[in-house]
């Protein structure tokens, strides 16, 4: 067997006793202690900060760049619709199947064993591994917590499912929450204050503003509205309507300059639930995307967050699998996909100056 073949082979294995393992976001307990002490048999000392595990490279150097190989442990629940037992891996015709297969058990495993090849090798640069926690709901005890307990990062590489193609932007989230205030009264007179026309106006400046900057990868701005709530019973006005947003940023603005000038434009009270999960990008000519370029790989802008949003530091979001198959009934990952993934992702990085 190749060397490849045989991190493909641990890969795997790794990857079905995981699925076996529910992790559900701020549940991934179990499944971390099993990773934690998979990496420690295999002679490779960790640090742990919660559910967070994490491997730096034995020849560490202060004076040399950091890369960081990251991927979560957490899941989402699974959805109805499963025909397959969603914590029981299964393989059929080249396909492994289990809730976590492809977002992103796949990156997780992939990532561990090019940890292990490359950090045995002398390298222009250090490397970190860490598996994180609560990425499906952007946690505070996740990859936010654990980042300032590491040394500083030169470059993240984030494992999602991208089919290995680089992401080179992603957008970012904001959550408002709306508040229209008016006056009860009684529905068959001309008493009251309608709290529900009063958002009105704002609802449609939602559905119809459009913000100046443009990303080439990201595209505009999007705002949709996505739930309105008022009144208590038919025949009384209603005094309060609440609705929300949710807004998904480009790499032209931050949140808090889209919170800014939309407070600008609407009249009802509006609160961000977070500034925190930005909009993120890398330039074209970084030396990983170029290098990725010439193997053939082709960057794009992603639509999906992930904890490249809690990075202040450049990072690229690359993986094994597709991310439609994120988040859906009988989840899997193609066998030649992790394959594939391991290969490349030590031609990326292998010899790489920073």
């Amino acid at each position: 067997m190749t060397e490849t073949s045989i991190y493909t082979s641990e890969a795997i294995t790794l990857l079905q006793a995981l699925i076996g393992i529910p992790s559900l976001s701020r549940e991934e307990d179990t499944a971390a202690d099993f990773l934690q002490n998979y990496i420690e048999e295999s002679g490779i000392m960790t640090g742990r900060s919660g559910n967070n595990i994490w491997c730096i490279s034995p020849m560490f150097d202060v004076n040399k760049p950091t890369i960081l190989l990251n991927s979560h442990i957490d899941t989402v629940k699974p959805v109805t619709g499963w025909r397959r037992q969603p914590f029981t891996p299964k393989i059929e015709n080249g396909k492994l199947y289990g809730l976590g297969s492809n977002d992103a058990g796949a990156s997780l495993v992939s990532l561990f064993q090019v940890y292990r090849h490359l950090s045995a090798t002398q390298q222009s640069y250090n490397l970190i591994y860490l598996a994180s926690c609560e990425e499906e709901v952007s946690g505070k005890n996740g990859i936010e917590s654990v980042l300032p307990k590491l040394p500083p990062i030169t470059l993240g590489i984030v494992g999602e499912p991208t089919e290995m193609n680089p992401a080179i932007a992603e957008k970012g989230l904001m959550v408002l929450d709306l508040t229209a205030r008016g006056k009860a009264g009684h529905a068959a007179r001309n008493d009251g204050e309608n709290a529900i026309y009063k958002l009105m106006p704002d609802i449609e400046w939602f559905r119809s503003f459009r913000f100046s900057k443009e990303s080439p990868l990201l595209g505009t701005v999007k705002m949709s509205v996505t739930q309105i709530n008022a009144g208590t019973q038919h025949n009384v006005i209603p005094d309060i309507c609440t609705a929300v947003v949710d807004i998904r940023s480009n790499e032209c603005y931050s949140n808090e300059e889209l919170f800014e000038e939309i407070t600008k434009h609407i009249s009802c009270e509006a609160k961000a639930r977070s500034f925190r999960l930005n909009s993120s990008s890398i330039p074209a000519d970084h030396p990983f995307v170029k290098r990725a370029v010439e193997l053939g790989k082709v960057p794009f802008g992603s639509p999906t967050l992930s904890d490249q949003a809690l990075m202040k530091f450049p990072s690229v979001k690359i993986g094994p699998g597709k991310s439609s198959r994120s988040h859906t009934a009988d989840e899997y990952i193609l066998l030649n996909e992790i394959e594939e993934a391991i290969g490349l992702y030590i031609r990326l990085l292998d010899g790489l100056k920073l």
